[in-house]
């Protein structure tokens, strides 16, 4: 240790300092954290704010990241399994990148009370920032699928949200779920409508368009990914949504999201290892296929979904959220929780092949 000489005059300085009930010693540095405020060694201290780069997405130093983690369900329904218990369990048990928070726009959501949807999920980032985890701002349009039916709306939150969290370098905005019954072009007029309202208050966050059939790069509606390869929405740092149902979703979804993921930036941001209506049995097999493509590329993914809800898809055990858990650990998972958990807390278990 190196010694400190003091001089005289900063002696009677130090006495006089005392004297005051002062403190000649700084205060100590706080402690390491990115600019989010996450705590040092969390995904969101160590990447800081994410960028687009090319294809991938990558932290602050340009390194490509894979960022994996759960998406809740619908907060007007299931917001008791969003605790200080569980939330903990998913940043620290589950060793979760990101948190989706799921707002449906219709559905007894946002428009049934604006004021009080924004208030939960400015709360909500709060908490993932708190445990160090990304918050992916999930815009839950899905009923109409025309995302211009909601482009006010969408205006007034974004406007809101991008405003308070700015600063903070955990965010990311996905600004359409699934649209459906409606062409890319229409799309992405939506798109390069909402993106400036963002760019306005927010110009570093990352943002997210959701693709046409249900989010499937059009493969839904009989389209493939040649639609938004050709003719990108006209912003930068953006990125494109693919959503995927392992028992549902077969060999040419897949190949439609390794082909596209070659030419534009993808995130899937909702995948389950069931039926695309998040229930009926599971097909791991299929499941990991997609994730051994989406780990040898780095894309992105979050899994549908951290809740109680009766359906297969749903992590916990029905009765979970009300009872308060137990939270972390295996025994209030169904068998589709099991699987997500072990491969979002030990991805180097399951290598891509």
């Amino acid at each position: 240790m190196r010694r400190t000489i003091r001089t005289v005059p900063t002696l009677l300085a130090g006495a006089l300092i005392g004297a005051l009930g002062l403190s000649l010693t700084p205060p100590p540095p706080p402690a390491a954290a990115s600019a989010a405020g996450a705590t040092a060694g969390t995904p969101a201290a160590v990447n800081g704010r994410l960028t687009v780069c090319g294809v991938k997405l990558c932290n602050q130093h340009g390194k490509p990241v894979q960022l994996r983690g759960m998406s809740s369900h619908g907060l007007q329904w299931y917001s008791q399994c969003l605790t200080d218990g569980s939330l903990d369990a998913l940043a620290h048990d589950w060793n979760a990148d990101v948190l989706r928070i799921s707002l449906y726009v219709q559905e007894g959501g946002y428009e049934t009370d604006p004021r009080g949807f924004t208030d939960r999920v400015h709360r909500l980032i709060e908490k993932a920032t708190a445990r160090g985890m990304y918050a992916l701002v999930d815009w839950h349009q899905l009923t109409p699928g025309d995302p211009h039916h909601n482009l006010e709306r969408a205006r007034t939150f974004f406007t809101e949200i991008a405003r308070r969290h700015r600063g903070k370098t955990n965010l990311l905005y996905d600004i359409a779920n699934e649209p459906n019954g409606v062409s890319w072009s229409r799309i992405r007029s939506y798109a390069e409508q909402l993106i400036p309202v963002i760019r306005a208050q927010d110009p570093d966050t990352p943002i997210l368009i959701g693709t046409h059939g249900w989010g499937s790069l059009g493969v839904s509606d009989g389209r493939d990914e040649r639609d938004v390869v050709d003719n990108p929405v006209r912003a930068s740092n953006i990125m494109y949504t693919f959503h995927f149902y392992a028992a549902s979703h077969g060999q040419e979804y897949l190949s439609a999201l390794d082909r596209a993921s070659d030419r534009i930036p993808v995130f899937v941001t909702e995948f389950g290892t069931q039926e695309a209506s998040g229930d009926g049995p599971n097909d791991f097999g299929r499941a990991q296929q997609y994730l051994d493509l989406m780990a040898r590329k780095k894309i992105s993914w979050v899994n549908w979904n951290y809740s109680d809800d009766h359906r297969s898809g749903a992590v916990f055990k029905p009765g979970t959220c009300a009872g308060g858990g137990p939270w972390a650990g295996k025994t209030s998972l169904k068998p589709a929780g099991v699987w997500i958990r072990d491969r979002i807390r030990t991805p180097d278990d399951f290598p891509a092949n």
